[in-house]
C-alpha cells in the first residue's frame, strides 16, 4: 500500500477545499447544526453539490454520478468533514450501495436517480427499544397483505426522520425463523398514513433523534429491497460502509487543529499545565493512526476485497478518538469549556461542546451510534482474529 497521494488527488483536495470556503456560509460552525438555519443551509449546499455531481461521485454517471474511483471519493470526503461541511447523506453513504447491489432494476432507475440529486432524503430505520447493539432482535413486523406489507412496531434513535421524506427500513417477516434469517429490508414513506415521528432531544439539547411508531403502515410490495427473509445482509452491507467512514478522523483533525491553535496563541496554558503538552501529543499522533486505518479499509474496497473487521477497526477506534480529543479540548479550556454556546465566551463557539460527532457532549454517543464499541470489538475478534465465539 503506497500512503502517498498523487499530484493529481491532491489537486481535486484543493479544489474541494475552494468550494467549501466559498459556498458555506461563514457561520456555519458557529450555529446550531441540528436548527432550522442549518437544515437551509445544508440543503442548498447539497443541492449545489449535486449540480456538480458530487453528491454521489463515485456512482456512475448514469445514476447521477460522476463515476469517480474510491480514493477520490475518500479525499472529497475527508475535505467535507474537516471543515464539518454538510456534504453527507444516508441515501449516498449506505442506502443506495445496498440497492445497488440487492435491489431489481426498476427499483434502481426507480430510487438512486433522485438520491444523487438530493431529491429524496432517508433517514435509517434499524434500532428499536429491544434491539440496539443485539440489532438481529427487532420485532417490528411485516405481514404480506396482497400487494402491500403491513408494517406495526416501534423504531428509535432514528436520525433525521423529521427531516426525511423517505426511510430505509428493516423489519421481521418471517416470525418463526432465526432471528438473522427472517427480517427484509424497505424503503417507506415517512408520511405513510400511521406512521407518527416523535422527537427525542439529547443531552446537547438539539433535536437530532426520533422514535418513529407505525400502526399498520402500507408499504408497497414493490418497495421490498432484496429477497424476504434476507435483510440482514443488505443491513450488514450498508453497516460495513457506514463504519468504515472518514468523517470520524477527520472531525477530530479540525477539532484538534483547533485546539492546537488556541494554545500556540495562549502559551500560559502549558506553563500551568505542562503535561497537557504530552497529552496534546497522544493526540496528534492517535490522529495519524485513525486516518491510517482508514485508509487501510479503503485500500481493502479499491482491491475488491471485503472489510469487515478493517471496517469495524476504524469505527471503534476513530469513534473512541473523538472522545479523548474533545476531553482533551475540555482540559485545555478549563471551566469556560462548559459554557453555553449561547455565552459569547464559550470556546470555539461552542463547538467544543455542541458540534455533531467531533463535541464533547456528542462524543459519548459515537461509540453507540452504527454498532457499538463492544459489538465492533467482537467482529474484530471473531472475524479478524479467528477467535472463539
Amino acid at each position: 500500500m503506497d500512503f502517498r497521494f498523487t499530484p493529481e488527488q491532491e489537486e481535486f483536495r484543493a479544489q474541494v477545499r475552494a468550494f467549501v470556503e466559498s459556498e458555506l456560509p461563514a457561520e456555519w460552525e458557529e450555529i446550531d447544526p441540528e436548527g432550522e438555519r442549518a437544515w437551509e443551509i445544508t440543503c442548498e449546499f447539497q443541492r449545489k453539490l449535486a449540480d456538480k455531481k458530487w453528491l454521489a461521485m463515485a456512482w456512475p454517471r448514469e445514476l447521477g454520478g460522476l463515476g469517480a474511483d474510491i480514493l477520490t471519493q475518500l479525499i472529497y470526503h475527508e475535505t467535507m468533514d474537516y471543515y464539518h461541511a454538510p456534504a453527507f447523506t444516508m441515501a449516498v453513504a449506505w442506502v443506495g450501495p445496498a440497492v445497488m447491489l440487492y435491489g431489481n432494476e426498476e427499483q434502481k432507475a426507480r430510487l438512486l436517480p433522485r438520491m444523487a440529486t438530493g431529491e429524496d432524503v432517508y433517514c435509517t430505520l434499524y434500532s428499536e427499544p429491544g434491539a440496539g447493539s443485539d440489532l438481529a432482535a427487532m420485532q417490528t413486523k411485516a405481514v404480506l397483505d396482497g400487494d402491500d406489507y403491513v408494517i406495526t412496531g416501534q423504531k428509535v434513535w432514528t436520525s433525521g426522520a423529521h427531516h426525511a421524506n423517505l426511510g430505509w427500513l428493516a423489519a421481521r417477516t418471517d416470525p418463526t425463523a432465526r432471528k438473522h434469517r427472517g427480517l427484509s429490508t424497505f424503503v417507506v414513506a415517512m408520511d405513510s398514513p400511521g406512521l407518527t415521528i416523535r422527537p427525542l432531544i439529547n443531552m446537547a439539547g438539539q433535536h437530532a433523534f426520533n422514535e418513529v411508531f407505525f400502526d399498520e403502515v402500507r408499504v408497497p410490495r414493490a418497495n421490498l429491497i432484496g429477497e424476504p427473509g434476507r435483510g440482514w445482509y443488505n443491513i450488514a452491507t450498508a453497516l460495513e460502509f457506514e463504519r468504515s467512514g472518514i468523517e470520524w478522523i477527520a472531525k477530530a483533525r479540525r477539532r484538534l487543529d483547533q485546539i492546537l491553535a488556541h494554545v500556540r496563541e495562549h502559551k500560559e496554558i502549558l506553563e500551568y499545565n505542562p503535561q497537557l503538552r504530552y497529552e496534546l501529543a497522544d493526540r496528534a499522533i492517535e490522529v495519524e493512526v485513525g486516518a491510517l486505518l482508514c485508509y487501510r479499509a479503503v485500500h481493502l474496497a479499491t482491491q475488491g476485497k471485503a472489510m469487515t473487521y478493517e471496517a469495524s477497526a476504524s469505527k471503534v477506534y476513530n469513534s473512541e478518538l473523538t472522545q479523548r480529543v474533545a476531553q482533551t479540548g475540555m482540559k485545555v479550556f478549563g471551566p469556560y469549556a462548559a459554557l453555553d454556546r449561547d455565552d459569547p465566551r464559550s470556546p470555539l463557539a461552542g463547538q467544543l461542546t455542541h458540534s455533531i460527532q467531533s463535541g464533547y457532549l456528542w462524543s459519548f454517543a459515537n461509540t453507540i451510534g452504527a454498532g457499538s464499541s463492544e459489538i465492533q470489538r467482537n467482529i474484530i475478534a471473531t472475524r479478524g482474529l479467528g477467535l472463539p465465539r
